[in-house]
C-alpha cells in the first residue's frame, strides 16, 4: 500500500469548500472544486509511473498550486473560443469556474509591486539586459505570478 502523505493547506481548503458547496447545493462550485482536487490527485498518481520524468518525486504544495493555475489557464483560454463560437452559456460557465479557481490563487499570487521588487533585485545582480533578466525573474516568481505579467514588468524595467 502507498504511504499517506501530509495534506497541503490548499487541499484541505478545497475539501472544506467542497463540503460547503454540497451543503449549499452549489453544483457548479462543487464540480469545479472536485475537478481541481482530481487534477492534483492525477498529478500525484502520474508520478508513480516509471515513464513520467518526475517519477518518484513527492508532491509539493507548489505543484498543487501549479495544477490549480493550469486549470484556471484552461478556463481563460477557452472563454474567447466559446465567444468566437457564439456559446454565451459556456462562456458564462467557464467564467464562473475561472472566478472560483482564481479565489484559490489570489493568496499565493504576488502583487505587481512584489514582482517589481524581485525584478529590481535581479537587475541589480545581472544588469539591464532583458535576455539575462527574464529567465531569472521567471525562475524567482514561478508559480506565484503569471509569466505574461512578469514579462511585461521586466520589459518596463529593462527599457
Amino acid at each position: 500500500m502507498a504511504e499517506s502523505r501530509q495534506e497541503f493547506p490548499i487541499e484541505r481548503q478545497l475539501r472544506k469548500d467542497i463540503q460547503d458547496a454540497q451543503r449549499a447545493r452549489d453544483q457548479l462550485k462543487l464540480d469545479t472544486l472536485r475537478m481541481a482536487l482530481g487534477a492534483i490527485h492525477n498529478l500525484e498518481v502520474a508520478r508513480t509511473d516509471r515513464k513520467n520524468p518526475e517519477y518518484g518525486q513527492p508532491l509539493t504544495e507548489g505543484d498543487s498550486l501549479r495544477v490549480v493555475e493550469q486549470e484556471a489557464r484552461k478556463r481563460s483560454q477557452a472563454i474567447p473560443l466559446y465567444k468566437q463560437g457564439g456559446r454565451a452559456d459556456l462562456v458564462e460557465k467557464e467564467q464562473r469556474e475561472l472566478d472560483i479557481l482564481q479565489s484559490y490563487l489570489q493568496g499565493s499570487q504576488l502583487s505587481d509591486d512584489d514582482v517589481r521588487e524581485i525584478v529590481a533585485r535581479v537587475i541589480d545582480q545581472q544588469g539591464k539586459e532583458f535576455k539575462r533578466v527574464m529567465p531569472l525573474a521567471i525562475k524567482e516568481t514561478k508559480g506565484r505570478a503569471e509569466g505574461a505579467r512578469v514579462q511585461r514588468i521586466v520589459k518596463e524595467m529593462t527599457q
